[in-house]
């Protein structure tokens, strides 16, 4: 359990794999763009997952540190485009999968009840998070949280963590101090270290306890639900 020290005036959450298990939905919902390659386009999924990630790789090492590494309609325009098929299936391979996504999404237990707590107890609730702002708000949306939310920041609006520039807009848009600001999430370079970086402060949000103790001296959570006010 950790305390929400009393000089916090907003609590930013991240939201990917620190609201909900964004991981475990990502494994759930590839095999039906699999599905679609192999009957759409003629790749077998061993060739599809293949050119998917080399493009990955090519967006987060290409590209600046921004929101479009991101990018999976950029990233299937290219596998399209290196296999001279029909580029239409862009967009739709995109939808498919945030759609497939918001379909089975749920909060981690008691991420509704922990926002509400903090909502009430006066303080402001943001996400500052990597990737762009209309998935991310539709994600809100499907979780149930999104009216609990003051105020979003993605990394299209300013850069990627753990630049500074992601937390200073939270805290800008917070309407308080760095140092009046706690920063959530799962990441401990690019949540933990990039909003102790920019003066906030920060609790790791770390399910496993043999990686929470590798850092003994963080304020760490296992989820969420134990962030108490």
């Amino acid at each position: 359990m950790h305390t929400i020290p009393e000089s916090i005036r907003a609590v930013v959450f991240d939201l990917d794999d620190t609201l909900f298990d964004f991981t475990a939905c990502h494994r759930r919902v590839f095999p039906r763009l699999e599905a679609y390659a192999a009957r759409e386009l003629g790749l077998d999924a061993e060739t599809f997952r293949a050119a998917h990630k080399r493009w990955l790789d090519w967006q987060f090492a290409a590209l600046p540190a921004q929101a479009g590494c991101h990018s999976r309609a950029l990233r299937f325009l290219r596998l399209l485009e290196e296999r001279h098929l029909p580029l239409r299936h862009a967009p739709i391979l995109q939808e498919l999968y945030w759609n497939s996504m918001l379909e089975i999404m749920e909060p981690f237990p008691g991420v509704r009840e922990t926002l509400q707590a903090i909502r009430a107890s006066g303080r402001r609730i943001g996400i500052g998070t990597d990737m762009t702002v209309d998935w991310q708000l539709k994600k809100l949306d499907a979780l149930g949280v999104i009216d609990l939310v003051d105020f979003v920041v993605a990394s299209e609006e300013t850069e990627e963590k753990p630049g500074k520039g992601l937390f200073l807009r939270c805290a800008e848009k917070a309407g308080a101090d760095a140092p009046a600001c706690l920063f959530a999430g799962d990441n401990w370079r690019r949540d933990i270290l990039g909003a102790l970086g920019a003066g906030m402060q920060a609790v790791w949000v770390q399910p496993d306890a043999v990686k929470r103790a590798e850092h003994p001296d963080a304020a760490a959570v296992a989820s969420v639900a134990e962030l108490a006010v």
